[in-house]
């Protein structure tokens, strides 16, 4: 994130002109789409942008939804709270565009199809946006980020003269699946998204919310029409590929989430064993296991109830990672009665999350399953081996 930041401090144009320069008839707007980069998580869904070029005037600009600035005020507490805020920046684009093949990340551009009428009222509308009293937006993870701005600054611009035909879309995802398909090399990254956010991830993405995803920005005004001179047109007049990334062997990383978990729960299992035959619990383990999860819970709690991070909203995942569990850990010290019906409780309730796992409205990680079964076995066993309440 920081080599972002000064990726950004770098590049980006110190001033832009409020003063209206006329672009010429050879000027032309284009679409840029830039792939996946997996080395980090911010980046493995791709990024868009909006190439300026006019050789007349000297003009060859990127304009950029996606700047952040780690020094703004309260930065870090307001990401927390869901005010995050990003700018649009003003890159020199020949800089721009060799940033993002130096990291092999491929380069689609497409030219857009406007008048110079259209062309102007654009350019025109980008640099006042870009202005520092202008250029600050709230940003949301998948209706206003880098990728939807360009979409919806083209049709704020040109408005009903932009039309975007959603009828190729023959796929039935929804947010949550699209988000895996471009995490499935990052399933650390995966996990921590499918723990925080909840329901709202889950409902059918119409065509117009794919395009939250930059490759779907290009796919999209690939089957966008145009009104021009009171005739329709397709939007993109010409694409080219500027750049097609190389492969390349992806650096190894931490083992998949499930086989960990899954190591963690035979190991569990097996103290579970020997806890029975031996007739004594193990209560530090579940103070590990019942603390750890309680405070996931904590952070889910707060993401939901906190926080205007919409989509943390009715997570289902609060219901492993219940946050009463840190009251039960610290009742253990005292061993109150009550607590043979908490874990009782807290045992049904993981029973009837495993039998229902895969027709919830909230599609849940696989890579949790183990750990529900542990927290199911230790519940159990903390019930059997605690007097009851008279």
């Amino acid at each position: 994130m920081r080599k972002l930041s000064a990726f950004i401090l770098f590049f980006i144009s110190g001033f832009v002109s409020a003063q209206t320069t006329k672009l010429s008839e050879r000027a032309t707007i284009s679409v840029i789409t830039c792939g996946p980069f997996q080395q980090e998580l911010y980046s493995a869904f791709g990024h868009s942008a909006i190439r300026v070029f006019d050789a007349s005037q000297g003009i060859d600009e990127g304009y950029n939804y996606g700047v952040f600035d780690f020094d703004r005020p309260n930065f870090y507490l307001n990401f927390a709270r869901g005010f995050l805020y990003y700018n649009l920046g003003v890159y020199d684009y020949p800089r721009f565009r060799d940033f993002y093949i130096y990291h092999n990340r491929y380069i689609h551009e497409q030219v857009l199809n406007l008048s110079q009428e259209q062309k102007q009222k654009l350019f025109d509308y980008l640099r006042w946006n870009a202005q520092p009293e202008n250029q600050f937006y709230r940003y949301d993870y998948f209706y206003n980020n880098c990728a939807t701005k360009i979409r919806d600054v083209i049709k704020e611009v040109l408005g009903d003269d932009v039309t975007f035909d959603g009828s190729y879309i023959t796929t039935d995802y929804t947010i949550r699946d699209l988000t895996d398909i471009y995490l499935q090399q990052q399933p650390w990254g995966d996990l921590g998204i499918d723990i925080c956010l909840g329901l709202p991830m889950d409902k059918k993405a119409s065509p117009y919310e794919y395009m939250f995803l930059p490759d779907y920005i290009e796919s999209g005004f690939d089957h966008a029409t145009l009104k021009r001179d009171s005739v329709i047109i397709p939007i993109v007049k010409e694409k080219i590929s500027i750049y097609e990334s190389r492969e390349e062997d992806l650096p190894a990383g931490l083992p998949h989430p499930l086989l960990v978990f899954s190591i963690v729960a035979v190991c569990i299992i097996a103290i579970s064993i020997w806890d029975v035959k031996r007739k004594k619990l193990s209560s530090w383990l579940d103070v590990i296991l019942f603390g750890a999860t309680g405070v996931v819970g904590m952070l889910l709690f707060f993401l939901w109830f906190f926080t205007d991070h919409n989509a943390a909203a009715n997570n289902l995942n609060i219901l492993w990672a219940i946050p009463t569990h840190l009251v039960a850990v610290v009742a253990l010290i005292r061993s109150p009665a009550w607590l043979a019906k908490y874990f009782l409780i807290t045992a049904l309730i993981q029973g009837i999350l495993l039998l229902g796992w895969f027709i919830m409205p909230q599609q849940l990680n696989v890579a949790l399953i183990p750990i529900v079964i542990a927290l199911l076995l230790r519940a159990f066993l903390q019930f059997q081996f605690r007097p009851r309440a008279g």
